[in-house]
Parts: C-alpha cells; sequence; structure tokens
C-alpha cells in the first residue's frame, strides 16, 4: 500500500485546528517564539530574501520570516493548513502569498528564491531525494537550503498516521549524517546545526531525547 497525496491532505487537514497547541508550532509562548526568531536570523542571508516555506502548515516560521522583513511564499498540501497560515499574516497586517499544493513540485511557476525552507517535512514524502532537487531547482545562485529535520519515535509509528507509512523512505525521520550525504552533492557547501542540546529546550517548548537538527545549505553560484 502507498501513501497517497489525497489521504495526507485529509489527514493534516483534520489535524489543522489542534496544529498550533504544540508549542513548537504555534509559537505562543513568547521564548519559543525568540528562540525560532534568533535561528532563523542566522539561516537567512543578510536583507531582505525571497523566501519559500515548503510545508509551511499554519505559517508560524512565515509569519516570524515576515516580521523579519522576508518576503515569503508557503506551499502546503492542506488547504485548512493555507487558510489558517493566510489568517495568521492576515491579523498581524504582514505580506505573503500561499499555496495550496504539492512539496513535491510547489506550485510557483518559474519563480526563482533565495531560500527554501522546510521544517519536518521530509518524512512525509515519497520521493524526499527528487524533492530537494527540485527544491535546489527553485534556488537563484548561491541561494539557500534550509532543512530542520531529525528523528523522531512518533512520526508515522504505532498507526497514528495515515495508511502505508511504512513505504515512505525516510519514515520516523533521518538522520543528520545521512541527510548531509544525500544533500551535500548537490551544493556547493553546507553545514549541520544541532537543535537538541539543553540550550535547544526553548524551540521545543520542552526537553527532547530524540534527534533534532538543521542543514543549512548553499547552492552553487
Amino acid at each position: 500500500m502507498t501513501v497517497s497525496p489525497a489521504s495526507i491532505s485529509t489527514y493534516w487537514d483534520a489535524a489543522a485546528a489542534a496544529f498550533d497547541d504544540e508549542p513548537d508550532h504555534g509559537l505562543r509562548a513568547a521564548g519559543t517564539r525568540a528562540a525560532w526568531a534568533r535561528r532563523l536570523g542566522d539561516w537567512m542571508p543578510p536583507g531582505p530574501a525571497d523566501v519559500l516555506d515548503i510545508g509551511c502548515g499554519t505559517g508560524s516560521l512565515s509569519l516570524l520570516l515576515a516580521e523579519a522583513g522576508h518576503r515569503v511564499t508557503g506551499v502546503d498540501l492542506a488547504p485548512k493548513m493555507v487558510e489558517r497560515a493566510q489568517a495568521k499574516l492576515a491579523a498581524a497586517r504582514l505580506p505573503a502569498g500561499f499555496l495550496t499544493g504539492d512539496a513535491m513540485a510547489p506550485p510557483t511557476g518559474e519563480r526563482r528564491f533565495d531560500v527554501a525552507l522546510s521544517r519536518h517535512l521530509l518524512w512525509t514524502l515519497p520521493d524526499p531525494v527528487a524533492a530537494l532537487r527540485e527544491w535546489i531547482g527553485r534556488l537563484r545562485p548561491r541561494g539557500r537550503l534550509v532543512l530542520v529535520e531529525g528523528r523522531w519515535r512518533e512520526s508515522g509509528q504505532g498507526g497514528a498516521y495515515v495508511a502505508g507509512p511504512e513505504t515512505l523512505p525516510w519514515c520516523g525521520g533521518i538522520g543528520a549524517e545521512e541527510l548531509a550525504e544525500t544533500v551535500r552533492p548537490l551544493v556547493s557547501r553546507l553545514r549541520v546545526e544541532r537543535l537538541d542540546g539543553e540550550g535547544d529546550d526553548d524551540l521545543w517548548g520542552k526537553r527532547v531525547d530524540d534527534e533534532r537538527y538543521a542543514v543549512i545549505a548553499e547552492v552553487r553560484g
């Protein structure tokens, strides 16, 4: 059994109403919000950038990026997630564009971006390597790819996700070393930042005991 895009969209539509209840999703706590704002500030290029937020969910990271002056386009497969993201940016009176579409091929046409960002998305994709190549192809020369990823027990486990998650190549997440080795041939330079140390608790609103990290890569000029 393979995982269908329709079933994934339905799952995340159903999750949209409560999605922001998780501390690292809603970023409602001041400390968590500030922690993500600092990290994003470190990962973005100087000056306003065109950022593609892939798998944007309810738009919490998009909001932080827009607050920092970046031009954000968010894409998510679940229409209800997109609706919430649009409402969140509108309430803040900040500009951003949101599109409903497949992360494997974001529906942005011929547009090119300075940054492509995704968080905790790769494990849900039927061909994550093809997606990485697609995202890199959407970047301008010397653009940045920012992947916030990890390995966690709950993703796709115990029947909590849609039917057939065992067919997903990176079900349950992917380790930093493996992801870095996958991305490295596609870019000019790359670094890994750990996000699971004692000083990173604010990012998640709790102490975590699984692997979490970011890969920040620069594409060839």
